[in-house]
């Protein structure tokens, strides 16, 4: 029996959501010039829990600063996750989440190794469904732009032990973002050195916690030191390709047998299992035009097939910049030029217009014409317009 087994108490439902509306209302956000985070909602939501009381009754109220005790756990140990959603508006005007229920699942496997207490995952999702509704029109009319989601859980224990929390608050926030990357839909640049690791075997680089990426700036700011945009993240004495900054990586290659395939890194314990990593698996699996596959990937193998012309592209993925191609590498010393044709190779730009149908498009197309894929594929939560609290 785990900790969360012993501790969970089933949280209050959606249906005693207690609502407090704003009396003010801040102006939207010019999409052309939006900085990625910068800019947030008038709404949030919260959620408090005591070991004793249990889950309390969620609340949607103004969006404002949050007031912890000095001591809180979060603050000095880094009891604290995180997950990153997003809401669309499709062209249909209807606004729907993409995939909620797979953030909710890794969400509650950071909060069990975070100890954590369990939440009801469709509950809250019910819940961040109605803020959502509150704040329906922060949400971008735009297929280049969308509202960022951004569920937090922090143990607020008020005491300098180490010890599992016997306080949590669990708030969502939301914030309308257009393009991760200052510089849109161009391939980004990487830094691979061995010099700092992300994540090993047996720590917490599967889960999303706010600590695996505090901890990767410093190595961020230094490949901006050398002329580079991203961390490319290695592990281990062959130096395995794992992640792209804070995203999931995949090679798109003619492989070792001649073998035209999408590689991925496989989910060990050191990869972050990606919504987007999951979706991109799903659907070119679908379409039976090459090999997917989930394998270790070093930069010998990518060093190799470079100078064989066996690489035809390399991106990453996540839900903030869905897909990005990979247009250079920086490698003991050497420039490793991806193939990238005027910034947004094929593979990358089919995955990303077939990704972004699926979230914007009442009528999808292409691929999409097989509905079952499209319904296993895609859990889409309407968001009608609010009617009244």
């Amino acid at each position: 029996m785990t900790y969360n087994d012993i501790q969970y108490i089933t949280p209050k439902a959606a249906a005693d959501l207690v609502i407090e509306l704003s009396q003010t209302h801040k102006a939207k956000p010019d999409l052309t010039n939006l900085v990625f985070g910068t800019v947030f909602s008038d709404h949030m939501l919260t959620i408090e829990w005591t070991s004793n009381g249990g889950w309390q009754k969620p609340h949607i109220k103004p969006f404002g600063n949050l007031s912890f005790h000095p001591a809180c756990s979060a603050m000095h140990y880094a009891v604290q996750l995180f997950e990153g959603m997003k809401a669309y508006r499709d062209t249909d005007d209807k606004v729907r989440l993409f995939r909620p229920m797979l953030n909710m699942n890794r969400m509650a496997k950071s909060a069990e190794r975070a100890c954590l207490p369990a939440f009801d995952r469709a509950e809250l999702v019910e819940c961040i469904r109605r803020l959502v509704q509150v704040d329906r029109e922060w949400v971008p009319q735009s297929d280049s732009a969308s509202l960022y989601i951004r569920p937090t859980f922090l143990g607020t224990e008020p005491s300098l032990g180490v010890k599992k929390p016997s306080r949590a608050l669990l708030y969502v926030i939301l914030s309308p973002v257009g393009s991760y990357f200052s510089t849109g839909a161009k391939s980004v640049s990487l830094w691979a050195d061995s010099k700092y690791i992300r994540a090993w075997r047996g720590g917490t680089g599967d889960c999303k916690m706010g600590g695996n990426y505090g901890a990767s700036i410093y190595a961020q700011y230094e490949a901006v030191d050398y002329g580079c945009q991203q961390v490319l993240w290695l592990y281990g004495d062959d130096h395995q390709i794992t992640e792209v900054g804070t995203m999931n990586m995949f090679l798109f290659w003619n492989n070792e047998n001649g073998e035209e395939e999408l590689a991925t890194p496989p989910l060990d314990g050191i990869i972050l299992p990606g919504i987007t990593r999951q979706s991109i698996l799903e659907l070119t699996r679908k379409w039976g035009e090459f090999k997917v596959c989930e394998r270790y990937l070093t930069m010998a193998d990518l060093r190799c097939a470079l100078e064989e012309n066996r690489v035809k592209e390399m991106f990453g993925s996540g839900t903030a910049c869905v897909v990005s191609p990979v247009g250079r590498i920086l490698y003991q010393g050497e420039n490793l030029h991806i193939p990238c044709q005027e910034g947004f190779p094929q593979l990358a730009s089919r995955l990303m217009k077939e990704l972004t149908d699926i979230q914007v498009r009442s009528h999808p197309t292409g691929h999409r014409h097989q509905f079952n894929v499209y319904s296993t594929l895609v859990q889409r939560n309407v968001i009608p317009p609010v009617c009244g609290q």
